[in-house]
């Protein structure tokens, strides 16, 4: 991103600023399309130099975690995020790979967050797939969202609730739909998929300083 032409977003970065990290794993144009919506572009990168030198990084998931995590040990990736200084935000998949340890694959995490990730069981249908609520919500992530608020999710495993939980959904039981801990972001729905809602926890985002 050095040496650059500089182009200026709505928030006020620089395009190429907000790096969205490419591993073969993610949900990615969706995401590219949905930042694109509120007047922002992403680069997709899985080069360290870039992705250090964001001034945000979005950290996407689709798929199953044991084959996931191979991908970002295989780039150097798994050392790399856990160390980032700016404001990242794990989506899905992304936010679980964050987690100490998932019991899909019985996979070891990049333990940002202090949870684990378990697997729904089979008294509901699994995987949950649909529209569900938000709630307790505790960060600025959440600025304009009310309690309630509807999110659309598409998972079979759930994040324990913890002391870094900042939102909650019930499914089954309470889990952990959103975590913080320091300038790590995670939220289990899928914002790119989420209507205006999800364009405003995206928006908010952007918009979090750096620390």
């Amino acid at each position: 991103m050095k040496n650059k032409e500089k182009e200026y977003s709505p928030f006020g970065g620089n395009k190429g600023d907000l790096v969205i990290i490419n591993y073969g794993a993610g949900n990615i144009q969706s995401i590219k399309f949905a930042l694109q919506r509120i007047g922002f572009e992403a680069i997709l990168s899985d080069n360290a130099e870039e992705i250090q030198q964001a001034d945000k990084v979005i950290f996407p998931g689709v798929g199953e975690a044991s084959s996931a995590m191979n991908k970002l040990k295989a780039t150097g990736l798994d050392l790399l995020i856990p160390k980032l200084k700016q404001p990242v935000l794990g989506i899905c998949l992304g936010m679980q790979l964050m987690c100490m340890h998932t019991e899909e694959g019985n996979t070891d995490g990049l333990k940002i967050f202090n949870t684990r990730v378990k697997r729904f069981s089979n008294q509901v249908k699994v995987p949950q797939i649909g529209w569900n609520q938000i709630s307790e919500l505790k960060s600025d992530l959440f600025n304009g969202i009310k309690e309630e608020e509807f999110m659309y999710l598409v998972h079979s495993f759930y994040a324990e609730p913890n002391s870094e939980m900042i939102a909650q959904t019930n499914y089954e039981l309470n889990y952990a739909s959103a975590l913080r801990k320091n300038n790590f972001y995670g939220v289990q729905f899928h914002p790119e998929k989420s209507s205006l809602a999800g364009e405003k926890i995206l928006e908010n985002f952007l918009k979090l300083e750096n620390s």
